[in-house]
């Protein structure tokens, strides 16, 4: 019950994986030569065919920690822009948005989004965000679908209502919206331009059941042109190379190709992408979100019927994904994950101030499975 952390492959990626891992072994630089440039576009076109967009709007990362950071240290700001946060956005928005402003002189601002358990109509998320928006406000950084309790974003919401203010804003001044989306990604059925937002961030080996180590961004229509790359490209079309071979200082436009970073890297991952898009997208983005959330939904209902036990995600299906996110009483998350690894359950302790015990079912699992994680809950309550 744990694949909102690190997924097992299937059989389609892992045997990709050992086909380019094969070819690498025999003759590293021939295959090397020949796969590199073509699987790595493949590995794009795939993401982007997934997410209903197009393959110029995606660059490849190692992560989504990668993705962020290389998003947000990206951008260039002036000294008192501010940047807007919630107060439960994750570590790596947090860090990311640090480490860029303190090089400009710029701020970071936060509002608190929700009171545990989060109970927010779409209403309040809209007003809280709002809320923190100054006409210093350069970006909005956000999370999709919360780690510590699961709670889901109203993000097209939230940008329609960004869009308004900046419909009203000089083209310098408008407002970027930037989502960490990996716990919607691989769960929701949903295209790119359903959200409304710059900067979508992901990782590709947890809900996609993807390769260990890849990730992406996918930028808006107007996204890339904002950002400034911090990592060469190995990418022969991104300009880059063409710019130094030939010495020329001449600044391009900068583009995905520029913002995939280069370097050499376990190119097997990376080139067994598609096999795992190709994987979910055949059982359909559909299906899979229909299965995850009655999982998740039986999940959240038992656990709710259990005494002692808070469920801190809703139950609403239009404010949660995947993650079940709960407390025992008289237990710390740390003493509940214990108890249930001891009956072979994997659940996982969330990394915050104020930690929760979180059970993620996801496609692998079954109706049974969930019976059987309700009964030892109930045991050990």
């Amino acid at each position: 019950m744990s694949a909102m952390l690190l997924a097992s492959h299937p059989a389609p990626v892992r045997n990709a994986i050992e086909e380019h891992r094969n070819g690498l072994d025999r003759n590293p630089v021939i295959y090397l030569e020949e796969h590199m440039r073509p699987g790595l576009s493949a590995a794009r076109e795939a993401i982007a065919t997934y997410l209903g967009t197009r393959t110029d709007r995606i660059a490849l990362t190692n992560s989504t920690t990668n993705a962020v950071g290389i998003t947000y240290n990206g951008l260039v700001l002036a000294p008192g822009d501010e940047v807007l946060t919630t107060e439960q956005d994750y570590y790596v928005t947090f860090e990311a948005l640090r480490q860029m402003t303190s090089r400009y002189g710029a701020i970071v601002r936060t509002v608190p989004l929700y009171d545990r358990p989060p109970t927010l109509t779409e209403e309040e998320a809209v007003a809280r965000i709002l809320s923190g928006v100054s006409n210093a406000t350069r970006l909005v950084a956000l999370t999709w679908v919360h780690s510590s309790t699961g709670y889901k974003l109203p993000v097209h919401a939230i940008t329609s209502a960004i869009a308004d203010l900046n419909a009203s804003r000089p083209a310098s001044r408008q407002i970027l919206v930037g989502i960490d989306g990996v716990h919607g990604f691989g769960v929701e059925d949903f295209e790119l331009s359903d959200l409304g937002c710059d900067f979508f961030m992901s990782g590709c080996h947890k809900w996609l059941f993807g390769p260990r180590g890849t990730g992406f961004i996918a930028a808006g229509s107007k996204g890339y042109e904002m950002l400034v790359p911090s990592v060469p490209s190995f990418i022969e079309n991104s300009g880059a190379f063409d710019a130094w071979i030939l010495d020329d200082d001449e600044v391009r436009d900068n583009n995905a190709e520029r913002m995939t970073p280069g370097g050499f890297q376990a190119f097997e991952h990376k080139l067994a992408v598609p096999a795992a898009v190709a994987w979910q997208m055949e059982i359909g983005k559909a299906a899979v979100a229909d299965r995850t959330h009655a999982l998740a939904s039986q999940l959240k209902e038992g656990l709710a019927s259990i005494p002692g036990v808070t469920v801190h995600t809703p139950l609403d299906r239009a404010f949660s994904a995947g993650i079940v996110s709960f407390d025992i009483e008289g237990q710390s998350a740390r003493e509940t994950v214990e108890r249930l690894r001891h009956h072979r359950i994997i659940a996982s302790a969330a990394p915050y101030a104020v930690p929760h015990a979180r059970l993620t079912p996801s496609i692998r699992n079954s109706p049974s499975e969930i019976e059987a994680v309700l009964r030892r809950v109930r045991e050990i309550a």
